[in-house]
């Protein structure tokens, strides 16, 4: 057994990734976390969304790492080889609690979150929950849940929502061999030209046996009223990166200043929603700023 603040991990390979840095295994939260890593210095914990896996870091890591920071890019809940998590739990307050322990299981007492997508929601509650544990928190393409307004063209922005908590909506995503992940993506990044291969890692993940259908529960987990880590007020510095042609316009992240008492930064880039994917170029030098900054 791993104690709370004893690292346990191992090498693993998974797949045939062509890629220069293997999973690592680290206990934490009850489960069994996958992980990407590079690098050594302060601890930078990189989150991933949806659609995607820890390798919508791929270029970033190595970047960071270069910088001075051990940068570290774990395969979220459910998300294979990361353990599904046998009580089911997606919950957002869960998986702000999942950094929290990631943090302590890496050895750290600190450590800055960056956060994209569902990893940016999870990282406003990791803030919230545990303020003591989070040197600066960067936000990607999502602002914080309770600044955002209830408006009707957000609404059909974020349809996916509902259609993804249907009973057959992992049906509907596997179907034509994920076409609805590459939908997804040029929904969201409509100005971006998508490589072929983009999706590709993600759909080896949904693959494996569960992982879909775990993806799928983050979803599912949503409820009307916010949890009690989006009710409570952001104590600790924050970037929040806003993509120039995202479904969520910049505007969004100012109407979300109220939720920040320490200091509170937004950064517009060229790109949509998948900005670092899109325009690695702009934006890893603009995320090593803020690093190097904090």
């Amino acid at each position: 057994m791993c104690g709370a603040r004893r690292t346990c991990r191992r090498r693993i390979r998974i797949f045939d990734y062509d890629r220069d840095v293997q999973p690592e295994l680290v206990s934490a939260n009850g489960l069994r976390f996958a992980y990407l890593a590079a690098g050594a210095g302060p601890l930078v914990l990189l989150v991933h969304g949806f659609p995607d896996t820890a390798h919508t870091w791929d270029r970033t890591l190595p970047a960071i790492a270069a910088a001075g920071f051990r940068a570290v890019a774990p395969f979220t809940r459910g998300y294979h080889p990361t353990q599904i998590p046998a009580d089911g739990a997606y919950d957002l307050d869960t998986l702000g609690r999942d950094l929290i322990a990631l943090i302590e299981a890496l050895g750290e007492e600190r450590a800055v979150i960056v956060g994209h997508d569902w990893g940016a929601a999870a990282g406003y509650a990791a803030a919230a929950l545990r303020p003591e544990r989070v040197r600066l928190l960067v936000t990607l393409a999502i602002p914080h849940p309770g600044g955002m307004p209830r408006t009707p063209a957000l609404a059909w922005s974020l349809r996916h929502f509902v259609s993804l908590r249907r009973k057959h909506a992992a049906a509907r995503v596997r179907a034509n061999d994920f076409a609805y992940v590459d939908e997804l993506v040029r929904r969201w990044s409509p100005a971006w030209s998508v490589p072929r291969a983009e999706t590709a890692q993600v759909k080896k993940v949904f693959r494996e046996p569960g992982c879909l259908d775990a993806a799928l529960a983050y979803y599912r987990a949503v409820g009307l009223r916010l949890p009690a880590s989006q009710r409570k007020q952001i104590m600790v510095p924050t970037v929040a990166f806003a993509g120039e042609h995202d479904m969520i316009a910049p505007r969004v992240y100012e109407k979300a200043r109220h939720k920040f008492e320490a200091s509170y930064e937004v950064v517009q880039v060229p790109g949509g929603h998948f900005m670092h994917r899109e325009h690695p170029d702009h934006f890893i030098p603009e995320l090593v700023r803020v690093l190097r900054e904090a």
